[in-house]
């Protein structure tokens, strides 16, 4: 895939991945980046071959979009887990909440001057928010978050295995393509043009796998994971048959 040149605060980031991994291969321990943006993750995809230490990449649930990386040393002897929590932030008065969205839980969780980077994904259903969040300010935020916009909640811990709503929900979808280059599959999706499409992806608004690509030939495989600026994330599922004329069906996910 092409890639751009870095900006100066990207050259700043590309070196704190590098030296917590050789920080983590000397001291023989597992250290932790903050949770990291679709931009922030494709940075860290363009520095993986200078790691001097292994990784693992996690968001607390399948198909998460902010991550967390872990430098892992090879000599490693003791179990470790991630430095993040689940919490549950729910209307003390359901009768009485508003209707609560995803940038209401954001904004009411930054004005609390808790860095963007200590947030993982925030998932909702049924007027409930699933918010991922760093160790470090989980006592503050528990204690702390009160209100969003009008409502009063309550702030619990919760298990993220054993709670089936911390999982995304998808919209199952289909069209026909007549191929499975990005641009061709960008256009059929986001219901553009082709050359809008590839202007799309010349202007770096377009991710597969956490990773930015500039290159419209691109071939989208099953189970690609595609991050559009603007329009949302989408997973590449299938081809699922050929047309009288020829061109591709394909099944695809996109994310609610």
């Amino acid at each position: 895939l092409q890639v751009r040149n870095m900006t100066e605060e990207e050259q700043l980031l590309q070196k704190r991945f590098l030296d917590l991994s050789r920080q983590a291969d000397y001291k023989g321990i597992v250290l932790f980046s903050d949770f990291l943006g679709l931009n922030e993750q494709n940075i860290f995809r363009q520095t993986e071959g200078m790691l001097t230490s292994g990784f693992q990449m996690s968001g607390g649930y399948e198909y998460a979009e902010r991550q967390m990386v872990a430098f892992c040393p090879d000599a490693l002897y003791y179990e470790w887990e991630y430095p993040f929590s689940c919490l549950k932030i729910e209307p003390a008065y359901p009768k009485f909440s508003d209707k609560l969205g995803h940038r209401d839980i954001l904004g009411a969780v930054m004005n609390l001057g808790i860095e963007r980077g200590k947030i993982g994904d925030i998932l909702l259903k049924n007027n409930t928010a699933y918010l991922f969040c760093a160790d470090s300010v989980k006592p503050y935020v528990t204690e702390q978050l009160e209100k969003v916009k009008h409502t009063v909640v309550k702030v619990t811990e919760t298990d993220v295995l054993d709670n089936p709503d911390i999982q995304p929900e998808f919209e199952h979808l289909s069209g026909i393509i007549t191929s499975n280059r990005l641009d061709a599959f960008l256009a059929c999706i986001c219901k553009l043009s082709r050359s809008a499409a590839s202007s799309m992806i010349t202007g770096g608004k377009v991710c597969i796998n956490g990773r930015e690509t500039l290159h419209n030939t691109y071939v989208c495989k099953p189970g690609d994971i595609l991050s559009v600026r603007s329009y949302g994330k989408f997973i590449f599922d299938a081809v699922s048959g050929e047309t009288k004329k020829g061109r591709m069906k394909v099944e695809y996910r996109k994310y609610k």
